[in-house]
């Protein structure tokens, strides 16, 4: 078989090394001139990298490639479809705009404080691939699943979580309508022994949750049988599992993913025991750079939420406090708008301060302006962070948060989240 790669970051790495222990002859291609290819692989590099597809039998796209622009290929093919065509074990497929990662991995943590053998992969950063030789049968996946891996799926998960949808990724979706259509096949290929867990509110989400056949349970609400929460306490059929205070994550957002993650461990396992639920609630601290206390500096806290690439999770983090906030936002423009985050803080009484960064900051500028909140922000044009932090530090009395939860992706000003959320923590602990 004569297999394409197309497009070489970390996920084509990771399928030219596959497709190549299956003894097949693989050629990259990408659009840019990628120099750490291995000795011996053949390569089309460049502008028209990806014409004349027809020449193989397959085209594997990366997560993040338009499939239209590989629209000559006799068959396009993923990572991610490989992966559910040849993993032994369940599947528990974990999609939404923001929150996939706690979700995710509140899952991995109840479903092995039970003692199960769980891999935890996708968009959290774990190849699928890579990790597929080690998976038993008995093993359970958690996989975190973005628009960009559902976007030609052809099998769904056998358990599949759709948290809140709302726009993003607009600068590679053509249409909000198709990267709903992306998420939809997160339940399109669902049969009646499979199920979905979905938000109890969000329109976008119910529709993903209603295009499959498997059945149909919306968390935290008690009729639909999955856990739900009432007077600070998470239930399941009218029983107790434990108080909201079990978990070390903030925020009424993160009680929400709570309550999916249970859910759809119990509809995994429906004898889950609640005494290993509550263990691995417990257990669990949090991801790197969503909300998590950097430190306390003259009793002034200081959040990372640098993992925030969506207004919807900077609304979140706004939300999750009472104190005065100080607040970071801005950054790459994925083309969505921030009318709901601006009538967030608009409705916050606690918003003490907003610095604005970052390619977005007019457009956030004009946001706030909307809403009345024309005293509420600075503007900055530089492009490095520290004297965004410092002003920020400055401004902080005991007392108040200082959070940076920018509401949009990081390539304006840095490599990824990361090395934004690395270089604020970096600064923090300096001051």
């Amino acid at each position: 078989m004569n297999v394409a790669v197309a497009g070489y970051g970390m996920e084509g790495k990771t399928s030219l090394l596959y497709w190549q222990q299956k003894g097949t002859s693989v050629t990259i291609l990408d659009e840019k001139d990628v120099t750490d290819i291995p000795a011996g692989v053949n390569t089309v590099m460049g502008e028209g990298a990806f014409e004349d597809l027809d020449r193989y039998d397959m085209v594997i796209r990366t997560a993040s490639l338009r499939p239209d622009k590989l629209s000559s290929a006799r068959k396009i093919w993923s990572a991610t479809n490989e992966f559910f065509v040849q993993c032994p074990a369940p599947i528990i497929g974990v999609t939404g705009t923001k929150g996939k990662g706690t979700t995710s991995s509140l899952i991995t943590s109840i479903l092995r404080a039970a003692g199960k053998t769980v891999h935890l992969v996708g968009n959290i950063g774990v190849s699928a691939l890579e990790v597929l030789p080690t998976i038993q049968s008995t093993d359970v996946v958690v996989f975190e699943m973005s628009s960009f891996q559902l976007w030609d799926l052809e099998k769904s998960p056998h358990i599949a979580v759709v948290l809140m949808i709302e726009p993003d990724h607009l600068d590679i979706h053509a249409s909000m309508d198709e990267y709903v259509g992306a998420k939809a096949n997160v339940t399109a290929f669902q049969t009646s022994g499979d199920t979905v867990v979905y938000h109890p509110s969000n329109e976008l989400s119910r529709r993903i949750a209603m295009g499959g056949e498997g059945r149909k349970i919306r968390y935290n609400v008690p009729e639909d049988g999955g856990v739900y929460v009432d007077s600070n306490t998470f239930f399941v059929h009218g029983e107790q599992i434990c108080g909201t205070d079990i978990l070390q994550i903030p925020g009424t957002h993160n009680v929400e993913n709570a309550c999916a993650a249970m859910s759809a461990v119990l509809a995994y396992d429906n004898m889950f025991p609640l005494d290993a639920m509550r263990a691995g609630l417990a257990s669990f601290s949090g991801l790197p750079h969503r909300l998590k206390l950097i430190r306390e500096l003259n009793d002034v806290r200081y959040y990372d939420d640098n993992y925030s690439s969506a207004p919807g999770a900077a609304i979140a983090a706004v939300r999750s406090f009472r104190e005065p906030e100080v607040l970071i936002l801005g950054g790459y423009d994925k083309g969505v708008e921030f009318t709901e985050l601006a009538a967030a803080i608009q409705a916050q009484s606690n918003i003490k301060q907003i610095h604005l960064i970052g390619q977005t900051r007019t457009k956030l500028a004009a946001a706030l302006d909307s809403v009345g909140c024309t005293e509420l922000y600075e503007l900055h044009s530089e492009t490095t962070l520290e004297p965004i932090v410092r002003r920020a530090h400055a401004l902080a009395e005991p007392g108040d948060v200082v959070i940076m939860s920018p509401a949009c992706a990081s390539f304006d000003m840095f490599k990824n989240f990361s090395d934004r959320g690395d270089q604020f923590i970096q600064l923090v602990e300096g001051l």
